[in-house]
């Protein structure tokens, strides 16, 4: 059975989060994981202060987690198998580990909450989730609702292909949804189109022969301008993205693109590595 693991903090964004998870997770027949991770809270002075107790904050982690599920488990009938996990320590450390034991089908995070310090903390962590973790993480925006995945875009720069795209994930996505692939190349005026382009072209169909991909070519000038409204105005349900270290979307963890890109979606981002 596929595992979705939920990271959260109890925030209403990972709420959200959660909720979309769940749906997602009745849709395609799997479980939960609902994992938080807590800290030690200190007070820096002089001397550090440490608030409560480590058992102090386990227990209230774990009654908050039991709370959660029962609430799930009320409103899905009993007919969705979650579990609950609560660990001390870092929240990407913690969620990567749990990945390595459970090898989930995706992990699914908020984005940022209504406060200046949700957003620091919360999209810290989810930044840092997709620039380390080498599974699949959904970024769910504030509101979003889950739906029936119908039509995946998938952003291509047709650039190494071969060593750059994980082509069986997108595969095994597509079909667990049973959703049609758009494949969504942004330039303007031809200016990333090189020699070698159209076989590019062609070994990526390749790899992606089974989902029998459509290609969108998209006119701006910016690209991550071009896939929001490119997405929104086709109406996807899932957006793919590779954050790659170089090449089309190379920026997104420099000049802030991944939260242009993130942050400033209204649709769910699948983030995948090379």
């Amino acid at each position: 059975m596929k595992t979705i693991i939920v990271p959260t903090d109890f925030s209403p964004v990972s709420v959200n989060a959660i909720n979309y998870a769940v749906d997602m997770a009745q849709s395609i027949g799997a479980s939960i994981i609902l994992l938080h991770v807590y800290q030690v809270p200190v007070t820096f002075t002089e001397v550090p202060v440490v608030n409560l107790s480590i058992e102090e904050l386990q227990k209230a982690s774990e009654e908050k987690l039991e709370k959660m599920k029962k609430d799930l488990e009320h409103v899905t009938s009993g007919q969705l198998k979650i579990y609950t996990e609560s660990r001390l320590g870092e929240v990407v450390d913690e969620i990567e580990t749990l990945c390595k034991s459970i090898q989930p089908f995706a992990v699914v995070m908020g984005t940022k909450g209504a406060s200046g310090l949700e957003r620091l903390f919360l999209g810290s962590n989810t930044l840092t989730a997709i620039r380390h973790l080498v599974y699949p993480v959904i970024v769910v925006p504030p509101g979003a609702v889950f739906s029936a995945v119908r039509k995946i875009g998938f952003a291509c720069d047709f650039s190494e292909v071969v060593d750059t795209t994980p082509g069986h994930k997108i595969v095994e996505i597509c079909k667990t949804f049973g959703a049609e692939l758009h494949v969504l190349n942004v330039d303007y005026k031809s200016r990333h189109f090189k020699p070698e382009t159209p076989e590019e072209t062609i070994l990526l169909h390749t790899m992606l022969e089974e989902t029998h991909p459509q290609y969108d070519y998209i006119e701006h000038p910016d690209v991550v301008e071009g896939i929001h409204q490119y997405a929104e105005t086709k109406g996807f349900d899932l957006l793919i993205t590779i954050p790659k270290k170089h090449k089309l979307l190379s920026g997104l963890f420099e000049k802030s693109h991944t939260r242009e890109l993130v942050f400033h979606s209204h649709i769910p981002i699948l983030c995948l590595h090379e």
